[in-house]
């Protein structure tokens, strides 16, 4: 383990204990390497001030505005007094000075005078109050600049920001205490993420006494000099300095070039370690063999293979033909036919005596499944032993699966999380496809292991498309293959936004719409946000791409439309008397989820009402038309998956994206994109965009802040590139990282369950 470095001293080592106790208290800094990497959030440029116009009610903002008059009168009602600062943010002009205002002129204010700016340009004024106003009255003068920060709030019409926290900002430099200077250009001002009991030029002091205090140089840096001179890069003591004290616009972002680099070497090295140590595994080999069942299954298909599908088909082929055990990512957009690539997969591990499992999210999505392979196979099905495990299954049925599976009699296993019990013996697993893998987690994915201990093939399926660069980051330790063409026979379907809120009459249209296509022999699926009418039984709390920030109800003040109270009122509807209107959500029992399910599939129900749990895997190719009620509660990703469940046999579908929020809602960007484009690629990148890092790395559902701090998977492409090809060339050339000690300690520290549970999940 490399030596303790400077970033590991505690700060009462450095500071008053005082501003240590108080950076702990209030913004959990405990060491020096906390406070250097507590980054500005951004930077204020000095010499111009804040646009007034800019500002928004409720927001927390730090703004630097000049003073134009600071008034002080006794208050009435109570003891003390108060102070009215009436501040600008237009400059003043260059030929009138603000005058001088000596300490006498200033504390004269609190005897109910007033100091006032000369008549000028003023642009946009705010009056801001101080009560028991004797320091604001003493150290605020006209003409001065100034940063105040605090929450915008309103009165009488008009915004403020009521006793603020302020720092004179009059000479330049002022801050960093050294002479300025005139003709130089004004250094931007940090502004850090703060409290309101610990405001952000506090934070900067701090930070600044900090700097003046050690010596960067004895901070230990994991990036290795041969890469710093490669890629340009700062050394680490002068990327703190840039980021802290920066002379000059550019210098944040040559100091950010270095920390997102950093950040992206020391991932990438975890993940190049994990590559080679899978890379030095081995298992069973399940090469194809003639006249087995992947050939009978061949021949048999009354369709011909896409090419993508035959090349990913020999990519994995290859894959579990080989010792090494596979460990693949197979991303395709809905419809494009991943799960016939994966039977292929096991078929091939089944004519080598082995046993495969799909473990599917739920148990509709495992019961739809064991319906399609047994309808693909035909009379194979019997011979390749498949089985479905469930939780819910009756006790006698679920001995005899168990049976079946300890025996080898099953070789391939459709389930659920069942499928992980401890009780749950294999004969001899050789494959684990896992289906829609960010319903797993890192333990569960990796619990299925071979009878020995050994490790097994594995195929992780995702139907939501990732770019290139976040699959880099989030799947770096498993080869990726892409599914990016449609089968032949996929008809179009054709989405529309349709806002309730511009058009109330259209919402009778939506049920004379759904009858036309009962009437036509199709089917339908209504989708909603909610269970039941109470807040707390939404199927969306479970669906990670929910839209939280733009799920605003327009000022209609609406309740979400629910699967109990939009079924009943569906069955009241004269339109469509006579339908066969069913209910599905994820709370109901597995076998009445199961029936319901069978009965859409088998043409028994006319409309199905169901929350997001018809996202993945429901297949019912007559279905033509669905209607998503509410639909600017849902990301992009979401709403592109279930638009994947109509227009999967031979008749075109429609997708109505429904919502109460007018032309100017929040969230119609996003229903615009999906309308727009069938290409999951492209929404993909688009609502990895619009949401929250954290979001992306799944983070807000493990309730853990993001690993990620300054590196983003999406804008930052380039640096994972490089960072990726330079980490798998150190760990090639030095496995341990013996020559690279702090590049190791970095990398050791970081590589923790707790740190990068997130890389396994999507």
């Amino acid at each position: 383990m490399a030596p303790e470095a400077l970033e590991e001293r505690p700060l009462r080592s450095v500071l008053h204990p005082k501003t240590a106790d108080a950076l702990a208290r209030h913004l959990d800094l405990n060491t020096v390497g906390d406070l250097l990497e507590y980054f500005p959030r951004r930077y204020l440029p000095r010499g111009e001030l804040t646009q007034f116009s800019d500002l928004v009610w409720g927001q927390e903002v730090s703004i630097i505005s000049r003073v134009l008059s600071v008034t002080t009168r006794r208050l009435h009602s109570r003891r003390g007094s108060i102070a009215e600062v009436l501040v600008t943010d237009q400059l003043a002009p260059e030929e009138s000075l603000a005058p001088e205002i000596d300490d006498a002129g200033r504390l004269d204010a609190l005897a109910g005078s007033s100091v006032t700016v000369p008549t000028g340009p003023q642009g946009n004024t705010m009056s801001l109050s101080f009560f028991n106003a004797w320091t604001a009255s003493k150290e605020l003068a006209v003409g001065d600049h100034v940063m105040f920060s605090g929450k915008v709030s309103e009165f009488k019409g008009q915004l403020t920001l009521t006793n603020p926290h302020y720092a004179v900002l009059s000479e330049p430099g002022a801050l960093d205490g050294e002479a300025h200077d005139p003709d130089a250009p004004l250094p931007p001002l940090p502004v850090y993420p703060a409290t309101a009991k610990y405001p952000t030029d506090r934070i900067e002091a701090a930070v600044r006494t900090l700097l003046e205090k050690v010596d960067l140089r004895d901070c230990h840096d994991p990036v290795p000099g041969d890469l710093h001179r490669k890629h340009g890069l700062p050394s680490i003591a002068q990327a703190y300095r840039l980021i802290h004290q920066p002379r000059e616009d550019g210098d944040p972002h040559r100091a950010l070039r270095y920390f997102r680099y950093r950040e992206a070497l020391v991932l990438q090295v975890i993940l190049a370690r994990r590559a080679a140590v899978l890379d030095a595994q081995r298992t069973k080999a399940y090469p194809a063999i003639a006249g087995g069942l992947l050939e009978a299954f061949n021949a048999n298909l009354p369709f011909t293979l896409t090419s993508g599908q035959k090349r990913v088909g020999e990519e994995i082929g290859s894959d579990i033909a080989g010792e090494r055990p596979m460990n693949r990512l197979l991303q395709g957009d809905v419809g494009s036919g991943k799960t016939l690539v994966a039977l292929r997969a096991m078929l091939q591990v089944a004519d080598g005596g082995g046993q495969s499992v799909l473990l599917a999210p739920t148990e509709v999505l495992a019961g739809q499944h064991e319906r399609s392979i047994r309808t693909a196979f035909g009379e194979l099905a019997e011979k390749a032993g498949v089985v479905v495990l469930t939780a819910s299954m009756p006790a006698a049925t679920k001995r005899r699966v168990l049976a079946d599976i300890a025996s080898g009699s099953a070789s391939i296993v459709i389930g659920t999380h069942a499928v992980l019990a401890e009780h749950v013996s294999f004969a001899e697993l050789g494959l684990v496809v896992v289906d829609e893998q960010h319903r797993f987690g890192v333990r569960q994915r990796h619990a299925l292991m071979g009878t020995d201990g050994s490790p097994v093939h594995r195929l992780v399926m995702t139907a939501t498309p990732i770019p290139r660069s976040v699959a880099m980051t989030v799947f770096g330790d498993l080869a990726v293959s892409v599914l990016d063409e449609l089968p032949a026979g996929r008809q179009e379907v054709a989405t529309h936004v349709v806002s309730l809120a511009n058009h109330p009459s259209w919402e009778a249209r939506l049920w004379q719409r759904a009858r036309e296509e009962i009437d036509r022999g199709h089917q339908v699926f209504v989708v909603v946000p909610t269970i039941g009418d109470g807040s707390d039984d939404a199927d969306v709390a479970d669906d990670s791409s929910t839209d939280q920030e733009g799920s605003g109800r327009g000022g209609s003040g609406k309740r979400l439309q629910s699967v109990e109270g939009l079924t009943a009122t569906l069955r009241s509807l004269p339109v469509l008397s006579g339908c066969r209107i069913e209910a599905l959500h994820g709370k109901m029992d597995g076998a009445t989820k199961a029936e319901t399910m069978n009965g859409m599939a088998q043409g028994d129900i006319d409309l199905l009402v169901a929350t997001t749990v018809i996202e993945v895997g429901v297949d019912v190719p007559n279905a033509t038309l669905m209607i998503i009620m509410d639909a600017d509660r849902l990301g992009m990703s979401t709403l592109h998956q279930l638009r994947g469940r109509i227009g999967r046999g031979g008749h075109a579908g429609t997708c109505l994206l429904v919502t109460e929020q007018d032309s100017e809602g929040a969230s119609m960007p996003r229903l615009d994109a999906v309308a727009s484009t069938r290409d999951g690629f492209e929404l993909s990148t688009l609502d990895l965009e619009q949401r929250r890092e954290g979001d992306i790395l799944g983070d807000s559902q493990s309730g853990r802040r993001s690993t990620l701090r300054n590196l983003s998977v999406v804008r930052h492409a380039k640096i994972i590139e490089q960072a990726r090809a330079d980490a798998r060339e150190l760990v090639g050339n030095d496995p341990q990282l013996e020559r690279f000690p702090t590049l190791r300690h970095a990398v050791v520290e970081a590589d923790s369950q707790e740190n990068t549970e997130y890389l396994y999940r999507g």
